[in-house]
């Protein structure tokens, strides 16, 4: 089905001349017709009309004054107008007061008609599709704002305080409290915590939670990497001043412009990067390998360090002055050991984590499991709890991982009267008898392999040499209990 033509007013008050025009434009148009104004407006009340040709001298309304309505209420029109009369009062008039697209004098030819009024029609459609892009634009434009805001909104909401796990009484929500009210005052941060504590975790947090939360947050851990290395992608290089680098390499303290960079393991830098980190925390200025210029960059320092600063500081491995820079304010992040009441919660997430990322899916870990994992001390904090939850969910055979998943030295640690794991270390070296030193180790044995045997009292009793009625001997004087089961269907012997 072809394209409707396109429609063309045509207005004057001579029936010859509108015939003639008729007859020039109606194979490339649907041509409408009136005699005056008045007819013409009426018929642009009840059509749709791209291209309105009128004579300028008629009876009762002027050519000028009804294109100049035409104009106002229906201003996507192409208004051309035709006139005997060269009068430079009529043409200044006309284009003044109606915007006129054309003039065309009479007598006019045709072919000229023709071309006139295919050009406008080119013009009144090129005009639509100018505004229907305009509005598309506009709309995609606030549509891109809106799902760019939406995306800004969950990345703060994804990395923000929310993403630090903890319980209603941890004491990380003191902590937490603090970070969101440093966050909004633009000051360096030193975060200091033990290693794996989530010290990058609330550094991110705090990017997230401040004005600066729409800029570049980059992190590097200064632990164990050379000097060089590190001035490299702190300070960038310039072209060839380094072996192996033939473009200008930029360093974090540029890329991080009017965003966050997170330095941690800060107390291990040399006193040369110290000196050099010292220049941009004092006025935002660094010299990249190299160079001679001075760069300057606007970035908020926030750092880590899980040796207490104050003490490098008292010893002369770390300057006093680079200290009081980067400790505007300071967070102390607590071991996971001083936080139990967390381990639940961290352990079921970073097991769904680990199921999610390897594609095993589990419905969690039971009441047993949890008893165990929360009594351990953890002395390598979140880090050593999720490599424990990877461990066990690639032992598993349930979705409910149990107890005798755990690692062995996990299982071996039980607490203290006080709640305090007792190293076997400590019990090496503590006080006591021999005997009664043996006796608390060999309680950590039976309960070890007990508890990774399902309390399989024939199996434990084999794999520890001993008769089944010595291993229930040794269970009751020890107090040693049998934790709730799991699956009520489970039996504990082999008889």
């Amino acid at each position: 089905m072809s394209d409707p033509l396109p429609s063309i007013l045509l207005v004057d008050d001579e029936a010859h001349s509108l015939q003639a025009m008729r007859m020039a434009l109606e194979d490339d148009f649907d041509c409408l017709t009136a005699l005056n104004a008045d007819e013409a407006t009426k018929i642009m009340e009840e059509h749709f009309v791209q291209v309105i040709f009128c004579d300028q001298r008629m009876p009762g309304r002027s050519g000028v004054e009804f294109l100049t309505e035409v104009r106002d209420r229906w201003p996507e029109t192409i208004r051309v107008i035709i006139t005997g009369y060269t009068e430079t009062s009529d043409m200044i008039s006309a284009i003044n007061d109606a915007g006129i697209y054309q003039f065309l004098t009479k007598p006019w030819h045709p072919d000229q008609l023709v071309m006139a009024a295919k050009n406008a029609a080119d013009l009144f459609r090129l005009n639509r599709d100018h505004e229907r892009l305009s509005l598309e634009m506009r709309y995609l434009s606030r549509n891109v704002e809106t799902k760019l805001e939406e995306q800004r909104k969950a990345l703060r909401e994804g990395l923000g305080f929310e993403n630090v796990l903890r319980g209603p009484n941890s004491p990380m929500n003191a902590v937490i409290a603090q970070a969101r009210q440093f966050a909004s005052f633009d000051v360096p941060v030193l975060i200091s915590g033990e290693p794996g504590t989530g010290k990058t975790a609330l550094a991110r947090a705090m990017h997230y939670g401040s004005l600066r939360s729409d800029r570049p947050f980059h992190e590097i851990n200064c632990i164990g990497v050379e000097d060089e290395i590190l001035e490299l992608e702190l300070f960038g290089a310039r072209r060839g001043a380094v072996q192996g680098i033939q473009t200008n390499k930029v360093g974090l303290l540029q890329k991080a412009d009017r965003g966050t960079l997170f330095i941690n393991g800060i107390a291990d830098l040399s006193p040369r990067l110290q000196l050099a980190l010292m220049r941009f925390a004092r006025d935002g200025s660094f010299r990249p390998v190299g160079g001679h210029e001075v760069l300057r960059s606007d970035v908020r320092l926030l750092t880590g360090s899980s040796k207490d600063l104050r003490l490098e500081v008292a010893r002369g491995a770390f300057r006093s002055d680079l200290y009081y820079a980067l400790s505007m304010a300071v967070l102390a992040v607590p071991s996971l050991r001083a936080r139990r009441c967390d381990v639940p919660l961290l352990a079921q997430s970073l097991l769904f984590d680990a199921a999610s990322t390897h594609g095993k899916p589990v419905h969690g870990l039971s009441d047993d499991a949890v008893k165990f994992l929360e009594n351990y001390d953890w002395p390598g904090n979140l880090r050593e709890l999720e490599n424990e939850m990877v461990r066990m969910l690639i032992f598993s055979q349930a979705s409910i991982l149990g107890p005798e998943l755990i690692s062995r030295h996990i299982l071996q640690a039980a607490p203290g009267d006080e709640g305090t794991d007792e190293r076997l270390d400590t019990v090496l070296v503590g006080e006591g008898t021999l005997k009664d030193r043996v006796e608390q180790i060999e309680m950590r044995i039976l309960r070890e392999t007990l508890t990774r045997l399902k309390w399989n009292k024939s199996r434990a009793a084999n794999e520890l040499g001993l008769s089944r009625v010595g291993l229930r001997a040794k269970i009751d004087r020890y107090g040693i209990a049998e934790p709730s089961r799991a699956s009520a269907g489970a039996d504990d012997e082999e008889e």
